[in-house]
């Protein structure tokens, strides 16, 4: 057990590293410290070995005190991991510095725009979507300004440090400071572990696994048959039968923003989503309802199609290789986008001026409203039909495996979730509240 000089000592370092790592706001640094001293204090009395096996009974201790809310025994939880995953560790890395000792984490000076221009190459290399490069470049963006902010920057002002140490420091500002969820907190560990494993070569030795946050399994948000119908009384136009398309066929939102002409078969009441997530292809439902719509969309796009040709335009973005291969094949009409945007555009990696799709943003503002135009309550966005489509088909009885292929997925395991909505809609349990009447009179 420390005695309290030595606790004093650290509780100071650590106050300062909080501060210093912008991890908590000033001022709130003292009741860290204060939740840390407590379970140093007392940390001979818990049974365990290591202090994760400890930390449970210090806050278990902690909730029959009184007047110690649950916000505090977070506080206190938060205050310790901290303590032991960022400050401790560190603090070990400074005395073997200072002592002789070799520092093989220290930080290293590297070029910022540099890194970000190698990064961006590599994920071109390894044909990663536009809109994770973006947002890969986004978040290593952001750890270099918080790495300034906490080592500061090379002599040239464009040098930043990067270390193991600074990025899980990183996670935890986001954590405490950003509030950020912990698909926030993965993505941008993600980001982070792709900068230093292709770009940097920065070892980060086994963080990979202990820095991901572990998400518990959450149950899709469904809407009723009714309330889709509702939803869909409510919406109409284009982005009205983009909603309704997105729901007969089960697609996520890129999916349908990307289909092509060629994709559809209205013979067979088919529709096929080319790249989907995984860079899978498969097959789903054109439903029958929708056909007539459809083509009716159709040929006003193929009105604008043939302008555009006219004014020397009509070119479409063509996936990997082919505007290579087949010169001539983006301006085909069976390449075009179903739903192609109003405007033209300039295509931010060829910079050729195209007719690129519908804007996902211009759709996920269309669900919003028709959502509060159908004065429904459930916070559903355009995923939440795809959640509605799956469900409404299991309802119907439709097979589970087929439901996977026509969902995309890559495991049984995922699509089974759907099984839970579905139990809880078909057969509700009643609650023993309304069984308090039928069972007094059946005792009577």
């Amino acid at each position: 057990m420390l005695n309290e000089t030595e606790i004093e000592r650290r509780l100071s370092a650590y106050g300062d590293f909080l501060l210093k790592r912008s991890l908590v706001a000033s001022g709130k640094e003292t009741f860290f410290i204060h939740w840390v001293r407590k379970y140093l204090s007392n940390e001979a009395s818990f049974k365990g070995v290591k202090w994760e096996e400890k930390l449970p009974q210090f806050l278990d201790k902690l909730a029959t005190e009184p007047k110690i809310a649950a916000w505090q025994i977070d506080q206190a939880d938060q205050a310790v991991r901290l303590y032991f995953l960022n400050f401790y560790t560190s603090e070990q890395l400074v005395t073997a510095k200072t002592g002789g000792g070799s520092n093989k984490d220290a930080p290293g000076l590297y070029d910022a725009t540099q890194a970000l221009a190698d990064l961006r190459e590599w994920m071109r290399i390894k044909h990663y979507a536009y809109k994770t490069e973006q947002s890969y470049l986004n978040w290593c963006k952001r750890f270099f300004t918080y790495s300034v902010q906490c080592k500061g920057g090379g002599e040239s002002g464009n040098e930043v440090h990067v270390s193991g140490e600074l990025i899980k420091d990183f996670l935890s500002h986001l954590a405490t400071q950003r509030k950020a969820s912990k698909s926030t907190q993965n993505q941008a560990f993600s980001a982070l572990l792709f900068l230093c494993r292709h770009v940097l070569h920065v070892e980060l030795k086994d963080m990979e696994t202990t820095l991901r946050s572990k998400i518990g399994k959450k149950l899709p948000l469904v809407l009723s048959p009714m309330e889709v119908k509702t939803l869909f009384s409510n919406v109409s136009g284009t982005n009205g039968l983009i909603l309704r398309l997105i729901y007969s066929s089960g697609l996520r939102l890129s999916e349908c923003g990307r289909l092509r002409v060629k994709d559809l078969d209205f013979d067979q009441g088919l529709l096929f989503v080319r790249s989907g997530k995984g860079d899978k292809d498969r097959s789903t439902i054109l439903a029958a309802q929708i056909q007539p719509e459809l083509q009716v969309h159709l040929a006003r796009v193929r009105k604008l199609h043939e302008q555009d040709l006219a004014d020397g335009f009509g070119e479409v973005y063509m996936p990997g290789a082919l505007d290579r291969k087949y010169p001539s094949a983006c301006r085909e009409w069976g390449w075009q986008y179903v739903f192609p945007s109003t405007r033209l555009s300039v295509d931010p990696r060829s910079k050729k001026t195209r007719r690129h799709h519908v804007s996902e943003t211009t759709i996920q503002k269309a669900m919003k409203k028709a959502v509060r135009d159908a004065d429904l309550v459930k916070p559903a966005s355009v995923h939440t039909l795809r959640h509605s489509f799956a469900t409404h088909l299991l309802l119907n009885g439709v097979d589970l495996r087929q439901i996977q292929d026509y969902l995309g997925h890559k495991s049984v395991e995922t699509t089974m979730i759907y099984t839970h909505v579905v139990k809880n809609m078909r057969n509700p349990a009643i609650s023993p509240l309304d069984l308090l009447d039928q069972m007094t009179k059946e005792r009577r």
